[in-house]
């Protein structure tokens, strides 16, 4: 069994999201204090704190709360885990592995024949190797893998 969900899964989605709302607020009060001292164009500085909710949660929402919490190779399946929660996948259920490029965190997403508990689709983080300029523009390792892979059981089945 293997691991192919990225070991940093549980920072995105856990201690980011609160280092983002301390960042939050630490501008939030700075832009406070100026507003109450009676800095001239402090008022503006409002608008930032604001801002920054906004993007922080429409990314937040986009790429990182769909993200199962592990995903593991074993055979001919996945296994996920999600908080407490856990399903073995055969990976002849799958049909389709798309993976985003040119994102940050990279995202596999697994399309089903069948609902599971999360839906019809399972996305997470995979594995990292190595990371240079170019591993940006180049196809993911672990989505080519689980295609030929998908590709082999299927042309085995026919």
């Amino acid at each position: 069994m293997r691991r192919i969900s990225s070991r940093l899964t549980s920072f995105y989605k856990k201690t980011f999201p609160v280092i983002w709302c301390g960042a939050v607020m630490i501008v939030a009060v700075v832009a406070w204090v100026l507003v109450h001292a009676g800095k001239q164009g402090a008022l503006m500085f409002l608008i930032f704190p604001l801002l920054m909710v906004v993007i922080g949660y429409a990314l937040y929402r986009n790429l990182v709360a769909d993200v199962v919490d592990e995903v593991w190779l074993e055979g001919d399946a996945v296994i996920v885990k999600n908080r407490d929660e856990l399903a073995k996948i055969p990976l002849s259920d799958v049909t389709d592995v798309n993976a985003s490029t040119m994102t940050n965190p990279r995202r596999i997403t697994l399309t089903l024949r069948s609902d599971t508990r999360w839906g019809r689709r399972i996305t997470f983080m995979p594995a990292v190797e190595s990371v240079s300029f170019t591993y940006s523009f180049k196809p993911d390792p672990i989505a080519t893998e689980l295609t030929s892979r998908i590709d082999a059981l299927r042309t085995s089945a026919t």
